[in-house]
């Protein structure tokens, strides 16, 4: 019995030892690979970006007209000097008319020129007409002739305040003689510079 003791004991043992042994090598859990977390989200922008800058504008060098040259005989000469040879043509008009035709148009914005050249002058402008009608009758024909003149300048740019008007109706013919040749010289707004 003794032996049967002994053997149960190493048995006991050897039963012991297997289950620590069994124990011993438990293989630990496999652990499953988990995905790391996404990255936060950017933070929201509550600032709105800025537009581009406006390019820098370029500097452009100023450039200054040289002063106008005077004609200095014009500029020198006395008033009756200047209305004898004056810059400034008549301009003719049709019979019982005060439009102004194509032609005259032309005359007027060489006028015009020459009143922008010198801009201190004040002209007279002076209706006339032929010796066909009544004395009253010409002298309206005469201003509407006149007043028709200075609007035209007036659109050009001249000043209101440098032109005057008057009528002489047919009281101052330029031309004396009593056919259709001296009637259409008479039909006219003539510009006399009264100051300069």
């Amino acid at each position: 019995m003794v032996m049967r003791s002994a053997v149960a004991r190493t048995a006991l043992v050897v039963l012991v030892l297997v289950a620590a042994a069994a124990c011993g090598k438990k293989t630990p859990p496999v652990a499953r690979a988990v995905p790391p977390p996404p990255p936060p989200p950017p933070p929201a922008s509550t600032a709105v970006p800025r537009p581009p800058a406006p390019p820098t504008p370029v500097a452009e060098p100023t450039v200054v007209p040289p002063e106008p040259v005077r004609d200095d005989s014009i500029a020198s000469a006395s008033l009756d000097d200047i209305n004898r040879n004056s810059p400034l043509k008549p301009v003719f008009f049709e019979y019982d008319s005060s439009e102004i035709a194509d032609d005259a148009r032309g005359v007027l914005d060489a006028n015009a020129a020459g009143l922008k050249k010198y801009p201190a002058w004040t002209v007279t402008i002076e209706g006339h007409c032929d010796e066909r009608g009544t004395p009253e009758y010409n002298l309206a024909l005469g201003e509407r002739r006149a007043v028709a003149a200075r609007a035209y300048l007036v659109s050009l740019g001249i000043s209101a305040d440098r032109l005057r008007t008057v009528s002489y109706g047919k009281e101052f013919p330029f031309e004396p003689g009593h056919d259709e040749a001296a009637y259409a010289k008479n039909r006219r707004a003539h510009f006399v510079i009264t100051a300069k």
